[in-house]
């Protein structure tokens, strides 16, 4: 299982992701460019000392990114968190293998970036509301991820 944050552009968010990636051992994928400098303090003060214990890969771009996931043997799913989706994060069936991806906190992700998704989903929230925060999504989506396919570290 890998989290992809697309572009991001608060590093709060990201640092508190990368703190959950770290105790649930799960690998991140930071596309570029972001919307901070990825060595800014706010990231590290967010990430604590979790940053040393968790396995970040960075992208310069979508296209450098995308280029290593279709590379994989064998590939792993590209699971898109989005608004527009249709189908909801818990009726979908994930695999160890896949590849969560979120897009910035200010505008998702473009066409293109949607288009390449294997898969797109949505948690469901009251419809009078717009979103959760992208550190919200990404804890509520792993969870049922690595609920399902039994990858929650062990005790």
């Amino acid at each position: 299982m890998r989290i992809a944050l697309y572009q991001p552009d608060i590093p709060q968010n990201t640092g508190t992701i990368l703190r959950l990636a770290a105790c649930m051992d799960v690998a991140i994928d930071l596309i570029g460019p972001a919307g901070f400098d990825l060595s800014d303090r706010s990231l590290r003060r967010a990430g604590l000392d979790y940053l040393d214990h968790v396995d970040i890969t960075r992208h310069k771009s979508w296209d450098a990114f995308y280029a290593g996931h279709t590379a994989q043997s064998p590939p792993s799913r590209l699971i898109l968190m989005t608004t527009k989706a249709s189908t909801r994060h818990i009726d979908f069936e994930f695999h160890g293998s896949d590849t969560l991806m979120f897009g910035r906190e200010s505008a998702g992700v473009p066409e293109n970036v949607a288009s390449a998704a294997d898969h797109a989903l949505k948690i469901a929230i009251d419809n009078n509301l717009r979103s959760l925060n992208v550190a919200v999504s990404v804890a509520m989506t792993l969870g049922e991820a690595l609920r399902q396919t039994n990858g929650f570290p062990p005790p």
